[in-house]
Formats: C-alpha cells, sequence, structure tokens
C-alpha cells in the first residue's frame, strides 16, 4: 500500500509525463520566415600562377630526364623570390599513337608550377623570368583565406541587423506587439572563382629578355546571409 508521500510522488511524475507531449506538440502561430543579406566587394588580393614544362621524346626515361632537369632548375629559380608559395601540380605522361591509333611512336610528358604570392609585382617579375624555360597555364586572382574571414567576420553583425530590422518591418506589417527568434542561420558566399588571366593578355617590354606580365586583380563580392524564422506576438 503506498504512503501518502509517495501517493503524492508518484502523482506527480505521472502529470509530468502526461503533460510534456502536450508542451512539445504545442502549436506555434504566426511564424514568417525572413532573409536578409550583407555583402561589399573585397580586393582580390592573391595571386596564382601556373607555370608548365611539356615535351616529347621516343624515349619516356629520357623524357622524365628532361622534363624533371627543366623543372628542378625552375624550382631552384623560384625559390630565390621572397614572399612566393612554391608547390608542384600535376604530372602525367601518356602515349603518342601512329595514324592507325595502334603502335606507340612517342611519349609526352607534362608537369606543372604553382606559384602563390601576395606581393604581385614579385610574382610577376619572377613569372616572367620563368618563361624564358616554361610555358604560361594560367594567371588567377582570388580573394587570400585570411582576407575572406576577416570580410566575412565583418559582415556577420550587419547580417544579423538587416534580419532584425527585416523582423520589426515583417511584425509591424500584421500588427504586432514584437516578436522573438523562432530559429536563425547564417551562411556566407561568394567564394569566388580565381579570376583568370589568360597567357595572351600578357604584355612585352620592348627591351626586356622576358615578358613581364600585366596584372589588375579586380575585386569579388562576399557576402553573409541571414534566414530564419520569427514568430510575432499579437
Amino acid at each position: 500500500m503506498l504512503t501518502p508521500r509517495r501517493s503524492a510522488k508518484a502523482l506527480l511524475a505521472a502529470s509530468i509525463l502526461v503533460s510534456l507531449p502536450v508542451l512539445a506538440d504545442e502549436p506555434r502561430y504566426n511564424q514568417i520566415s525572413l532573409r536578409a543579406e550583407a555583402s561589399k566587394e573585397v580586393p582580390r588580393d592573391l595571386m596564382v600562377v601556373t607555370l608548365y614544362s611539356e615535351a616529347q621524346n621516343s624515349d619516356p626515361a629520357k623524357l622524365a630526364a628532361e622534363i624533371t632537369t627543366t623543372l628542378n632548375k625552375a624550382l631552384e629559380q623560384a625559390r630565390q623570390a621572397k614572399g612566393v608559395k612554391i608547390s608542384q601540380g600535376t604530372r602525367n605522361a601518356y602515349p603518342i599513337y601512329d595514324d592507325k591509333g595502334q603502335k606507340i611512336t612517342g611519349w609526352r610528358e607534362r608537369a606543372e608550377l604553382r606559384l602563390e604570392s601576395a606581393d604581385f609585382p614579385a610574382l610577376s617579375k619572377l613569372t616572367g623570368d620563368l618563361l624564358q624555360s616554361l610555358k604560361m597555364g594560367g594567371m588567377d586572382f582570388t580573394i587570400a583565406p585570411a582576407t575572406r574571414k576577416a570580410s566575412e567576420d565583418a559582415l556577420l553583425k550587419d547580417a544579423v541587423d538587416a534580419f532584425k530590422a527585416r523582423a520589426q518591418i515583417a511584425t509591424e506589417a500584421l500588427g504586432g506587439k514584437g516578436y522573438k527568434v523562432v530559429s536563425l542561420n547564417l551562411n556566407s558566399s561568394g567564394y569566388p572563382q580565381p579570376y583568370m588571366r589568360a597567357p595572351m593578355m600578357m604584355k612585352a617590354s620592348m627591351d626586356a629578355a622576358a615578358p613581364t606580365p600585366q596584372v589588375e586583380a579586380g575585386t569579388s563580392e562576399v557576402s553573409v546571409n541571414a534566414d530564419g524564422t520569427i514568430e510575432v506576438q499579437m
């Protein structure tokens, strides 16, 4: 037999178990989904250059040695430049067939060298020097990761303020006395693709031994979106 104290505890536990589903399923009214955005133009402050060496030979071993020698010399020269990040890109070799496509007559190999720097003049000069032995694969401009993060952090508050302003407008339009935020998601966008300058856009100086790229990086738009739901209090 239950004592009065135990009976009261059991009754309280039962009432809690019964009331929880009711609270969980409580309907919500006057909910509105809103979207706001804050954006700005950010300078592309990172220059990326892809150079490559390509050759063909009937002997694959000699071909590989030739490409390696050319690439090693370019790497030694590139390491002398300050503030330039160097990495090797893809390196591929493939056979060359005769007109009937049955017999291998030779081999072709291509190896890439990738250079990155925020110092445009330094990388431009290095690129011009390396073009004496390598070919231009592409010249790109993008936003450096640190710059992009700083820009997004600065836009975060603007996006939230813009969302709050829209929430207030929607509340007033419905004749509400206030609102509360049910959910809010912040997402960054505007991750720009590298802005490519084609090799033919390089201009050679009349008295220079090697062509020097003329660069103009431009800007890209970075934005932060605020998507959420509010509940208007009537």
